[in-house]
């Protein structure tokens, strides 16, 4: 009789840990969110393979491009490199003279002080997801030691990627 009350109550909690209980061992679903994000973001920037010379506008893609080459791919040109083959911001017709290229490699000034700050670093700022007409709020900000973010509220937050 003991004998079959403990296999009855074995079974019993087993059948608690399986059908209901399980989520008392395991991570609470904000912490395994927050794991999943950064392994997904790990795996993006390790998965994200760029060859020098080609071109790109997508965050994952430029943000490796310029952390493994140190420079923004050749789809990339300052305001003042487009405004000398007639680009008006105003207008919008950044592709109308040039090849589908893309505004970036100006400084960014960090005068809100939002990104890290240390003597010597400077930030330049590039366009991302650029795809004609007027320029959007995506941005990658990089500096000059290797800090790569990315800001899609036009500086209003920003992720570090790199």
């Amino acid at each position: 009789m003991k004998q079959t009350k403990q296999w009855i109550y074995s079974i019993a909690a087993l059948l608690v840990i399986l059908f209901g209980g399980g989520q008392l061992l395991s991570d609470s679903p904000d912490q395994q969110r927050t794991d999943e994000a950064a392994e997904q973001t790990t795996m993006q920037q390790e998965e994200t393979t760029v060859v020098k010379g080609k071109t790109y506008s997508s965050k994952e893609d430029v943000a490796a491009y310029l952390h493994q080459f140190g420079e923004l791919p050749p789809n990339y040109l300052t305001k003042k490199e487009a405004e000398q083959r007639g680009w008006d911001n105003a207008e919008g017709n950044l592709w109308e003279v040039t090849d589908h290229m893309s505004i970036g490699g100006d400084h960014f000034g960090n005068f809100e002080g939002l990104l890290p700050e240390k003597k010597g670093r400077t930030y330049s700022e590039a366009d991302i997801d650029y795809d004609g007409g007027y320029r959007g709020a995506k941005r990658l900000i990089y500096s000059n030691d290797g800090l790569i973010f990315y800001t899609d509220d036009h500086y209003e937050t920003f992720e570090r990627l790199y």
